[in-house]
């Protein structure tokens, strides 16, 4: 049988406990006997105002307060709405209601423009977020009052504001409607809100433009880079928003990424394009390049044969830094960069002309192989400049990454291209570089670009001032400091790296082990009376086949050759090697009485069926050669506290060898010379 129609069934749920399912009779709602129930509803308690319904009368009633002809409850009824519209469940009541439709009609024929309208919009804006209703359903009578809102020159900021939202989503949301609402709206209308004071006002602003941006078709986004640099977008929002009073909240610092990045992204078209080296007037621009460097006129057809006027070409293009001397155009085919890296070239040579001629002269006359080459090192620098700043990657939903330097130069990119092509030379001289040490020092000039972008500098000028903290010195002193912040050793590519090279450090050890068994030892002889006078000595052979071993009268001096050592032991025969309380010496009686130390030094070679050679070292280090030694002979893995020790030691130190190789540290062959005696000794060392 169907519950009475009365009864509302409501699960509540309580933190700790088991949910629980009540029923509510409406009608007589716990003896409040509420008339017309239907009209209704359950609300939460809390701030949401969410409301707890089955039909969501609360909509039908709000959608008729609306349309009152009481502009006192139409305005009530209007800010209810904007209220409640945020619950979903009354959303969709609503807009079933055709609320949407109604909602549009009152913008399109309103005359108010002041707090009935703001209400009414933000009712829309939030019915809206619920992505209930598609945007493709609004017509353009809509869309030119919408728009109209943005382009009166004095509106209330609450309107302004809602429209301004309403415009982006349109734009973002639709093709069709940004087609429309770029045919509404201009780039010089919305300028003058980035003027005001209202930051929500300045980033809805950005917001619409970055939209705009976005969605057009790339054949227009060039010509709307164009319309936004003669209205002085740039300067205007460094002025009113970058540089203001107020902090920069982060809606508004990612809106800010959002138009750098776009910004940067025309710059995809030239990376990806490459040089054609057919092009006669692609080739003009390196025939360019080479009249600055080198104040040559363009040579005439009557200037020398064309065998010399090559052969001049060809030293001119050598000493400009191509990898192509007979033909730089090549140089240009690889994408990225592509011809983005002889735009930049080309501004540098003309805008900063002094400083690129003093690159070409001064590494021109250096050796071929200290030469830093500013061709190849413009297109690799250009190509690692788009990596750093993702020129042609989509702009990321949750970045606020944004860096105000490039807000204060139009050409802002190519200036920051020839401030690090500068950076490059210098720390290619810093690291007394050569054309081997190409790819390590692009490596530290990227980092010294990265660091120095991290600290967010607010002009060009701080970024270089940042750089010239950044040398080479201080890039090693940096390192050398994370490196010792690092624990051991412990970050994931060093772990790599020694696990990589563990082996060969390993196959050392065997062999050092192996050469200090070949120079022998002398070990003393402990017999059942522990008589301490006499020794005897054990080496192995240089070809690691047999160990040769006899008695000695007395400690020798030096090592003992092996003519004089009466015994011998095949290594082939060895069938084991043991240690401490399991030696044959440590196990006869009155052995176990022995000292920890002697049993701790203790180990035997076992041959044959019951034959066994026994040893006590001289020492810790002796016992552990001796006995990682002879486990190698086995085939056996070391495992002795030394090897460990040995391991670390010197996997540690090829770690920092390695390291130093890559930031060009030169190690020299031979130890510094040791410093004389001082001839004087009357000097204080003050402890304060």
């Amino acid at each position: 049988m169907p519950p009475p129609a009365d009864i509302l069934k409501v699960a509540i749920e309580w933190p700790g406990a088991f949910p629980k399912l009540m029923e509510i009779d409406q009608v007589s709602a716990y003896g409040w006997q509420l008339p017309n129930h239907e009209t209704y509803a359950l609300q939460n308690a809390d701030s949401t105002n969410f409301y707890i319904t089955e039909k969501a009368q609360m909509a039908q009633q709000l959608y008729e307060r609306v349309q009152s002809s009481s502009l006192d409850v139409k305005l009530d009824g209007l800010k209810e709405l904007a209220n409640s519209s945020r619950d979903v469940t009354f959303a969709q009541e609503f807009i079933n209601l055709d609320g949407i439709t109604l909602l549009t009609q009152m913008v399109e024929s309103g005359t108010d423009f002041g707090e009935m309208l703001s209400f009414t919009l933000t009712a829309f804006v939030e019915l809206m977020d619920h992505g209930i209703v598609s945007w493709d359903t609004f017509s353009v009578a809509f869309i030119k009052k919408i728009a109209s809102f943005v382009c009166k020159s004095s509106m209330d900021s609450a309107v302004l504001q809602r429209s301004l939202a309403i415009l982006e989503s349109m734009v973002l949301n639709s093709q069709d409607l940004y087609q429309k609402v770029a045919q509404e709206i201009t780039i010089g209308q919305l300028m003058p809100h980035l003027q005001g004071t209202d930051q929500d006002i300045q980033t809805y602003t950005i917001a619409v433009i970055n939209a705009l941006f976005l969605k057009a078709p790339e054949e227009k986004r060039q010509e709307m880079s164009h319309i936004l640099a003669q209205k002085q977008l740039r300067s205007i929002i460094l002025q009113n928003v970058i540089r203001s009073n107020k902090p920069i909240n982060e809606e508004m610092a990612h809106q800010l990424y959002m138009l750098q990045v776009l910004t940067f992204n025309l710059l995809e078209d030239r990376m990806m394009t490459k040089m054609d080296p057919q092009d006669q007037a692609q080739r003009d621009i390196i025939f360019e390049l080479r009249r600055i460097a080198f104040d040559v006129e363009c040579d005439s057809n009557n200037s020398g044969s064309i065998d010399k006027r090559k052969s001049m070409y060809t030293r001119d293009y050598k000493k400009l830094g191509f990898i192509n001397h007979v033909n730089p155009a090549v140089d240009f085919t690889q994408i990225p960069p592509g011809m983005l890296a002889l735009d930049n070239m080309l501004y540098f040579a003309r805008h900063h002309q002094d400083s690129y001629i003093r690159i070409v002269l001064e590494n021109s006359s250096r050796e071929d192989k200290h030469e830093c080459p500013f061709g190849r090192s413009s297109i690799e620098l250009t190509k690692m400049l788009c990596e750093i700043l993702k020129v042609g990657e989509l702009p990321s939903e949750n970045c606020h990454d944004f860096h105000p330097m490039f807000f204060t130069h139009d050409r802002s990119f190519v200036e920051f291209f020839c401030i690090c092509i500068q950076l490059l030379n210098k720390t290619w001289k810093e690291m007394r570089a050569t054309s081997e040490d190409f790819n390590k020092v692009m490596q530290v000039v990227r980092e010294q670009i990265t660091r120095a972008l991290t600290a967010k500098p607010n002009s060009l000028d701080q970024f270089k001032s940042r750089l010239q903290n950044l040398s080479y010195t201080e890039i090693l002193k940096i390192r050398q400091s994370e490196r010792m912040n690092q624990e051991d050793f412990q970050s994931r590519p060093i772990l790599e790296l020694r696990e990589k090279i563990q082996p060969e450090i390993m196959e050392l050890i065997k062999q050092q082990r192996l050469n200090r068994l070949c120079e022998g030892t002398c070990f003393r002889k402990i017999s059942s009376r522990r008589r301490q006078g006499r020794f005897w000595y054990c080496r192995l052979s240089p070809n690691h086949k047999v160990l040769h071993y006899g008695d000695l009268e007395e400690s020798p001096q030096g090592e003992v050759p092996h003519d004089s050592l009466q015994d011998k032991l095949p290594v082939a025969d060895i069938k084991a090697v043991v240690t401490g309380k399991d030696c044959p010496h440590m196990k006869e009686k009155g052995a176990l009485k022995q000292n920890k130390e002697v049993l701790e030094l203790a180990f035997s070679i076992l041959y044959e069926s019951d034959e066994y050679l026994n040893f006590i070292a001289p020492d810790k280090h002796e016992y552990c050669v001796w006995t990682d030694g002879l486990n190698a002979l086995l085939g056996k893995e070391m495992t002795s506290e030394f090897t460990r020790s040995d391991l670390d030691t010197l996997l540690n130190m090829e770690m920092k060898l390695r390291l130093l190789d890559l930031e060009n540290i030169q190690i020299p062959e031979a130890p510094p010379p040791i410093p004389k005696e001082p001839s004087n000794y009357d000097f204080v060392y003050d402890c304060n």
